[in-house]
């Protein structure tokens, strides 16, 4: 072998035993990198914690010497907590010796702002035969929570608020509201407690009769039904006698109500919808623990102060006139008023076969025909143009100058004024056809309220909550409103509404689409709109027009 031979060997040597030293130092490197250096029990608190933290039910139990007990006190509380969210976190652990230690865990509820919960928990580890678990006890989720106890997240109320007509009488409150539930599955037979029901209800309830409930009991064989719902005052009165049925149960609800049952109107939903929006913004929270034995025990949140009362702008007095006038309309009717200086939405009314229909009054949109003719005169003017060479974007233009058409946000109140031109929105209601254009009565209310005013008075429904427009038309010219006012007082005196100019200072319109029959107007301080559809003659709405106004020319009743 050469010397050159022997020089190449001997790099090729070195070069491997470098190599091979170069591999063991990385081997060595990439095991002490890569080693978990945490203990056993360690890796067991880190992996509970976090299953906690991800909402990781059967993780977090199955971590524990108990799986079972503690897969079913972690999902109550999960589920009783169901509104907040949570950021558990290890705080220490101590390892006394190779079989046991201790840990400190903090939790951090949040319900919203404002509404937080901390608090930290003591739990133990130990090694059992399957390795190092979490000894299960209930109170390493929350503190106190043995012993059979759930914990809840409960909202907080103080008493309710009551409602008031614009006049400061008493329009709404909380009352228990008696259900009379039948239950088949306790009855001897279905003849006799139905029988027996009926009658007792016959002073307070006389549609309920034996045979109704009977025909409701065959139509969903097995299942419960609710017979009537009664007032407190009426429920007390019969209360003795409806226990004593067999099959009869009674479930009590606080619940939102007239004062006076002779007030139903479309308005009251509206206001129920405010009064709870007035409540979830001055409710409070709290977290309880439900003992077995002592009840609710609660140890976070606080107490909710007590809402305002609130004054609604429903006027008792003109509410009562509107209901002498829908139900005179044989067919589906409506009649919303407004007042012009305030826009608050003083009454609202339906007949029973528009009730059948939906919220006619305030979503039921409807071929406007003749309703937009001061409409079209006030764009023509506005343009110095013919009206009849008008586009619909052009009415549509000029409709929201007078209210109709904008997108009105009151707090409560859902409603509808038109569809016009391309400011038609997605699902038209109550109509025969999509390519009209579509006026509410709440709508045609609005129009007349805007036109006596001037401007288009933004609605509400309670005192201080007026509605907003989040980019709000301005308002026509003055001399325009003026041929507006005189074109319907023109309609009154001479024209087709000429039924009614016996009524002092009454200025309106009276139109069709149709089959349908309409009038709007306002006379002082108060515009209304009627609704007729499907017509049984040409005048009904004026007609209808004339009783609400008669109604209300009527000496107002001693207090």
């Amino acid at each position: 072998m050469g010397f050159r031979e022997w020089r190449s060997r001997g790099r090729l040597r070195v070069i491997a035993l470098v190599s091979a030293v170069i591999m063991l130092v990385g081997l060595t490197l990439g095991a002490t990198v890569f080693a978990d250096p945490r203990s056993d029990a360690q890796r067991l608190v880190d992996d509970f914690v976090a299953a906690l933290d991800e909402n990781d039910v059967e993780t977090a139990a199955s971590l524990t010497s108990y799986p079972n007990a503690a897969q079913s006190t972690i999902s109550q509380m999960f589920d009783g907590l169901s509104d907040g969210t949570v950021d558990y976190s290890l705080a220490q652990l101590v390892e006394l010796n190779d079989e046991s230690g201790y840990f400190t865990m903090t939790a951090d509820w949040n319900f919203g702002e404002g509404k937080e919960w901390h608090y930290q928990v003591d739990g133990a580890v130990r090694k059992l035969g399957v390795g190092w678990r979490i000894s299960w006890d209930a109170e390493v989720l929350v503190p106190d929570l043995g012993g059979g106890r759930t914990v809840h997240h409960v909202r907080t109320d103080a008493a309710p608020p009551k409602i008031f007509d614009r006049a400061g009488q008493l329009l709404m409150a909380e009352q228990t509201i008696n259900a009379v539930v039948l239950d088949p599955a306790t009855m001897p037979d279905p003849v006799t407690p139905t029988v027996r029901l009926a009658e007792v209800l016959a002073p307070v309830a006389p549609v309920i009769t034996a045979q109704l409930m009977q025909e409701r009991l065959a139509a969903d064989p097995g299942a419960r039904i609710t017979a009537v719902k009664l007032r407190d005052q009426d429920y007390q009165f019969l209360e003795d006698d409806i226990m004593a049925i067999p099959g009869v149960e009674v479930i009590k609800t606080p619940t939102l109500i007239s004062a006076d049952r002779r007030i139903s109107t479309p308005l009251l939903d509206s206001l129920r919808s405010a009064w709870q929006l007035e409540r979830d913004r001055t409710a409070g929270w709290a977290v309880t623990l439900e003992d077995p034995e002592q009840g609710p025990i609660q140890v976070a949140g606080f107490q909710g102060p007590p809402p305002p009362d609130l004054t609604s702008t429903v006027d008792s007095r003109i509410q009562m006139a509107a209901k002498e006038a829908v139900v005179t309309v044989g067919t589906p009717a409506a009649l919303v008023a407004i007042t012009p200086s305030t826009g608050g939405v003083v009454a609202m009314d339906v007949n029973n076969w528009a009730m059948e229909l939906g919220p006619v009054a305030t979503l039921g949109l409807y071929p406007a025909g003749g309703v937009l003719d001061p409409v079209r005169l006030a764009a023509g003017l506005d343009r110095g143009v013919d009206p009849g060479t008008l586009g619909s974007d052009d009415l549509a233009d000029t409709a929201r100058r007078l209210g109709l058409g904008e997108d009105f946000s009151v707090p409560g109140f859902e409603f509808e004024t038109a569809q016009i031109g391309q400011s038609r929105s997605g699902v038209v209601q109550f109509t025969g056809g999509s390519d009209e254009e579509l006026v509410s009565p709440m709508g045609a209310a609005l129009l007349a309220a805007s036109i006596a005013r001037g401007e288009t008075p933004p609605p509400t429904i309670v005192q201080g909550q007026p509605g907003t427009v989040a980019e709000p038309a301005p308002p026509l010219p003055p001399h325009i409103v003026d041929a507006l006012r005189g074109m319907m007082i023109d309609n009154v005196q001479n024209g087709p509404a000429s039924f009614l100019k016996r009524h002092p200072g009454l200025a309106g319109i009276a139109a069709s689409s149709g089959d349908d029959r309409w009038f709007y107007g306002y006379t002082g301080d108060l515009a209304f709109a009627v609704f007729v559809a499907d017509a049984d003659g040409g005048d009904r709405a004026v007609k209808m027009a004339d009783k609400f106004l008669s109604e209300l020319a009527k000496p107002a009743p001693a207090n």
